[in-house]
Protein backbone atom coordinates (compact mmCIF):
# COMPACT_ATOMS: atom_id res chain seq x y z
CA UNK A 1 0.00 0.00 0.00
CA UNK A 2 1.09 3.42 -1.14
CA UNK A 3 1.87 5.74 1.62
CA UNK A 4 -0.19 9.43 1.64
CA UNK A 5 2.87 11.34 0.18
CA UNK A 6 3.60 8.40 -2.49
CA UNK A 7 -0.12 9.18 -3.67
CA UNK A 8 -0.01 12.84 -3.50
CA UNK A 9 3.15 12.99 -5.39
CA UNK A 10 1.82 10.52 -8.30
CA UNK A 11 -1.25 13.13 -8.11
CA UNK A 12 0.76 16.33 -8.85
CA UNK A 13 2.37 14.77 -11.65
CA UNK A 14 -1.23 13.65 -12.99
CA UNK A 15 -2.76 16.97 -12.60
CA UNK A 16 0.90 18.60 -14.37
CA UNK A 17 -0.47 17.01 -17.71
CA UNK A 18 -3.91 18.27 -18.08
CA UNK A 19 -4.38 19.88 -20.89
CA UNK A 20 -5.52 23.05 -19.24
CA UNK A 21 -7.74 24.91 -22.43
CA UNK A 22 -4.00 25.67 -24.22
CA UNK A 23 -3.26 27.93 -21.14
CA UNK A 24 0.21 27.43 -20.42
CA UNK A 25 0.22 28.54 -16.61
CA UNK A 26 -1.42 26.03 -14.67
CA UNK A 27 -3.66 26.94 -12.25
CA UNK A 28 -2.88 26.72 -8.68
CA UNK A 29 -4.13 23.00 -7.28
CA UNK A 30 -3.92 21.92 -3.37
CA UNK A 31 -4.37 18.20 -3.20
CA UNK A 32 -4.86 16.31 0.47
CA UNK A 33 -5.87 12.87 1.07
CA UNK A 34 -8.32 11.69 3.66
CA UNK A 35 -9.51 8.00 4.18
CA UNK A 36 -8.24 7.46 0.69
CA UNK A 37 -10.09 10.11 -1.00
CA UNK A 38 -8.34 12.94 -2.66
CA UNK A 39 -9.74 16.27 -2.02
CA UNK A 40 -8.98 19.22 -4.52
CA UNK A 41 -8.88 22.48 -3.83
CA UNK A 42 -7.92 25.64 -5.63
CA UNK A 43 -9.37 27.68 -8.47
CA UNK A 44 -9.44 26.94 -12.25
CA UNK A 45 -10.48 29.34 -15.23
CA UNK A 46 -13.20 26.88 -16.72
CA UNK A 47 -15.32 23.74 -15.77
CA UNK A 48 -13.26 22.10 -18.65
CA UNK A 49 -10.32 22.71 -16.89
CA UNK A 50 -12.09 21.87 -13.37
CA UNK A 51 -13.73 18.20 -15.36
CA UNK A 52 -10.42 17.03 -16.37
CA UNK A 53 -8.18 17.47 -13.52
CA UNK A 54 -10.93 15.89 -11.49
CA UNK A 55 -10.53 12.87 -13.80
CA UNK A 56 -7.19 12.88 -14.13
CA UNK A 57 -6.54 12.22 -10.34
CA UNK A 58 -9.39 9.41 -10.27
CA UNK A 59 -7.09 7.27 -12.39
CA UNK A 60 -4.01 7.78 -9.72
CA UNK A 61 -3.32 4.39 -7.92
CA UNK A 62 -4.08 4.31 -4.15
CA UNK A 63 -6.99 7.58 -4.88
CA UNK A 64 -10.37 5.53 -3.51
CA UNK A 65 -12.70 8.66 -4.96
CA UNK A 66 -12.04 12.12 -5.66
CA UNK A 67 -13.70 15.06 -4.14
CA UNK A 68 -13.61 17.83 -6.33
CA UNK A 69 -13.89 21.53 -4.68
CA UNK A 70 -12.62 23.17 -7.47
CA UNK A 71 -14.32 26.45 -8.31
CA UNK A 72 -14.20 28.40 -11.64
CA UNK A 73 -12.99 32.16 -11.79
CA UNK A 74 -15.65 34.15 -11.07
CA UNK A 75 -14.86 36.41 -14.27
CA UNK A 76 -14.46 39.61 -12.68
CA UNK A 77 -18.22 40.04 -11.54
CA UNK A 78 -19.04 38.11 -7.96
CA UNK A 79 -22.83 37.48 -7.37
CA UNK A 80 -24.70 37.73 -3.71
CA UNK A 81 -24.86 34.14 -2.28
CA UNK A 82 -28.64 35.35 -1.95
CA UNK A 83 -28.87 35.96 -5.53
CA UNK A 84 -27.24 33.43 -6.43
CA UNK A 85 -29.70 30.70 -4.25
CA UNK A 86 -32.59 32.86 -5.58
CA UNK A 87 -31.44 32.07 -9.39
CA UNK A 88 -30.92 28.04 -8.94
CA UNK A 89 -34.14 28.22 -7.22
CA UNK A 90 -35.99 29.84 -10.01
CA UNK A 91 -34.53 27.45 -12.82
CA UNK A 92 -35.86 24.85 -10.67
CA UNK A 93 -39.43 25.89 -10.11
CA UNK A 94 -39.40 26.99 -14.46
CA UNK A 95 -38.19 23.70 -15.59
CA UNK A 96 -41.04 21.13 -16.62
CA UNK A 97 -38.71 18.06 -15.30
CA UNK A 98 -39.32 19.34 -11.54
CA UNK A 99 -42.77 21.15 -11.61
CA UNK A 100 -44.17 18.24 -8.97
CA UNK A 101 -40.66 19.05 -7.30
CA UNK A 102 -40.83 20.59 -3.63
CA UNK A 103 -38.07 23.27 -3.69
CA UNK A 104 -36.25 24.73 -0.43
CA UNK A 105 -33.60 27.37 0.00
CA UNK A 106 -31.38 27.36 2.90
CA UNK A 107 -31.49 31.46 3.82
CA UNK A 108 -29.69 31.64 6.76
CA UNK A 109 -29.53 28.40 8.93
CA UNK A 110 -33.14 28.29 8.09
CA UNK A 111 -35.29 26.12 5.52
CA UNK A 112 -37.92 28.06 3.35
CA UNK A 113 -40.29 26.55 1.18
CA UNK A 114 -40.83 27.89 -2.17
CA UNK A 115 -42.90 25.06 -3.47
CA UNK A 116 -44.81 22.14 -2.09
CA UNK A 117 -44.10 19.04 -3.88
CA UNK A 118 -47.17 17.56 -5.97
CA UNK A 119 -47.72 13.88 -5.05
CA UNK A 120 -45.59 10.88 -2.90
CA UNK A 121 -42.50 10.32 -5.16
CA UNK A 122 -42.46 13.95 -6.74
CA UNK A 123 -38.97 14.35 -4.38
CA UNK A 124 -37.34 17.62 -2.82
CA UNK A 125 -34.23 19.80 -3.77
CA UNK A 126 -32.75 21.70 -0.91
CA UNK A 127 -30.63 25.24 -2.39
CA UNK A 128 -27.76 26.71 -0.37
CA UNK A 129 -25.26 28.79 -1.44
CA UNK A 130 -21.73 30.26 0.40
CA UNK A 131 -18.68 32.42 -1.83
CA UNK A 132 -20.20 30.89 -5.30
CA UNK A 133 -20.63 27.01 -4.10
CA UNK A 134 -24.29 26.02 -4.96
CA UNK A 135 -25.00 22.66 -2.64
CA UNK A 136 -28.01 20.66 -3.65
CA UNK A 137 -29.79 18.25 -1.19
CA UNK A 138 -32.70 16.12 -1.18
CA UNK A 139 -34.15 13.44 -3.03
CA UNK A 140 -35.14 12.90 -6.81
CA UNK A 141 -36.71 10.81 -8.41
CA UNK A 142 -34.08 9.48 -11.26
CA UNK A 143 -30.54 10.19 -12.17
CA UNK A 144 -31.32 12.12 -15.32
CA UNK A 145 -33.21 14.44 -12.57
CA UNK A 146 -29.90 14.80 -10.36
CA UNK A 147 -27.91 15.32 -13.00
CA UNK A 148 -30.40 18.05 -14.66
CA UNK A 149 -30.62 19.73 -11.17
CA UNK A 150 -26.70 20.07 -11.04
CA UNK A 151 -26.45 21.84 -14.84
CA UNK A 152 -29.27 24.04 -14.05
CA UNK A 153 -26.91 25.12 -10.75
CA UNK A 154 -24.35 25.43 -12.97
CA UNK A 155 -26.27 27.75 -15.71
CA UNK A 156 -27.25 30.17 -12.99
CA UNK A 157 -24.59 33.40 -13.15
CA UNK A 158 -22.16 33.73 -10.53
CA UNK A 159 -22.20 29.62 -9.59
CA UNK A 160 -18.53 28.75 -9.58
CA UNK A 161 -19.00 25.13 -8.18
CA UNK A 162 -22.02 22.32 -7.71
CA UNK A 163 -21.90 20.16 -4.86
CA UNK A 164 -24.16 18.03 -6.05
CA UNK A 165 -25.76 15.61 -2.83
CA UNK A 166 -28.63 14.94 -4.32
CA UNK A 167 -29.83 10.71 -3.54
CA UNK A 168 -31.91 9.22 -6.12
CA UNK A 169 -34.87 7.27 -4.99
CA UNK A 170 -35.60 4.28 -5.75
CA UNK A 171 -31.66 4.00 -5.95
CA UNK A 172 -30.84 3.12 -9.98
CA UNK A 173 -27.48 1.57 -11.81
CA UNK A 174 -24.89 4.27 -13.13
CA UNK A 175 -24.38 3.38 -16.35
CA UNK A 176 -23.00 5.28 -19.61
CA UNK A 177 -26.55 5.41 -21.09
CA UNK A 178 -27.49 6.81 -17.56
CA UNK A 179 -25.18 9.73 -18.76
CA UNK A 180 -26.59 10.00 -22.43
CA UNK A 181 -30.29 10.28 -21.37
CA UNK A 182 -29.39 12.71 -18.72
CA UNK A 183 -27.57 15.00 -21.57
CA UNK A 184 -30.31 14.75 -23.83
CA UNK A 185 -32.70 16.07 -21.52
CA UNK A 186 -30.09 19.06 -20.58
CA UNK A 187 -29.95 19.68 -24.11
CA UNK A 188 -33.89 19.78 -24.22
CA UNK A 189 -33.97 22.06 -21.73
CA UNK A 190 -31.20 24.56 -22.83
CA UNK A 191 -33.29 27.07 -24.93
CA UNK A 192 -30.16 28.47 -26.94
CA UNK A 193 -29.59 24.96 -28.41
CA UNK A 194 -31.90 22.84 -31.27
CA UNK A 195 -31.39 19.30 -29.25
CA UNK A 196 -33.21 17.63 -32.37
CA UNK A 197 -30.30 17.65 -34.44
CA UNK A 198 -27.97 16.20 -32.13
CA UNK A 199 -27.13 13.32 -30.97
CA UNK A 200 -24.70 11.94 -28.58
CA UNK A 201 -23.15 8.49 -27.09
CA UNK A 202 -21.32 8.01 -23.95
CA UNK A 203 -18.24 5.61 -23.45
CA UNK A 204 -15.78 4.95 -20.29
CA UNK A 205 -17.54 8.64 -18.77
CA UNK A 206 -16.30 10.23 -22.15
CA UNK A 207 -19.48 12.21 -24.26
CA UNK A 208 -18.93 12.52 -28.38
CA UNK A 209 -21.59 14.69 -29.77
CA UNK A 210 -22.62 14.75 -33.47
CA UNK A 211 -25.08 16.84 -35.41
CA UNK A 212 -25.57 19.97 -36.60
CA UNK A 213 -25.67 23.47 -35.17
CA UNK A 214 -26.90 26.61 -36.70
CA UNK A 215 -23.88 28.61 -35.06
CA UNK A 216 -20.75 28.65 -33.53
CA UNK A 217 -22.09 29.92 -30.31
CA UNK A 218 -25.00 26.94 -30.13
CA UNK A 219 -22.03 24.47 -31.20
CA UNK A 220 -20.02 25.62 -28.17
CA UNK A 221 -22.82 25.46 -25.92
CA UNK A 222 -23.94 22.32 -26.35
CA UNK A 223 -20.24 21.04 -25.93
CA UNK A 224 -20.18 22.84 -22.76
CA UNK A 225 -23.71 21.62 -21.59
CA UNK A 226 -21.92 18.39 -22.12
CA UNK A 227 -19.14 19.53 -19.54
CA UNK A 228 -21.10 20.68 -17.07
CA UNK A 229 -23.02 16.64 -16.35
CA UNK A 230 -22.41 14.50 -13.38
CA UNK A 231 -19.92 11.67 -14.58
CA UNK A 232 -18.40 13.02 -17.62
CA UNK A 233 -14.82 12.89 -17.46
CA UNK A 234 -13.79 14.35 -20.94
CA UNK A 235 -15.97 15.26 -24.35
CA UNK A 236 -15.30 15.13 -28.07
CA UNK A 237 -17.19 17.64 -30.48
CA UNK A 238 -18.15 16.24 -33.90
CA UNK A 239 -20.99 18.78 -34.51
CA UNK A 240 -20.52 20.56 -37.78
CA UNK A 241 -21.96 24.09 -38.68
CA UNK A 242 -25.52 23.90 -40.82
CA UNK A 243 -28.41 26.41 -40.90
Amino acid sequence: MQSSEAVLTQARAALAHVPYQGHHLHPEIQLRLSDGALILEGEVADIVDKTRAAAMVRRVDGVTSVIDHLRVADGGSPVGDGELRDAVCERLLNAIDFRNCKICARVKGQLESMREAVGERSGWIEVAASNGVVTLSGQVISLSHMRLAGVLAWWSRGCRCVVNELVVAPAETDRDDEITEALMLVLETDPFVDAGRVSARTENHVVTLEGYAATEYARKQIERDAWYVHGVENVVNHIALRN
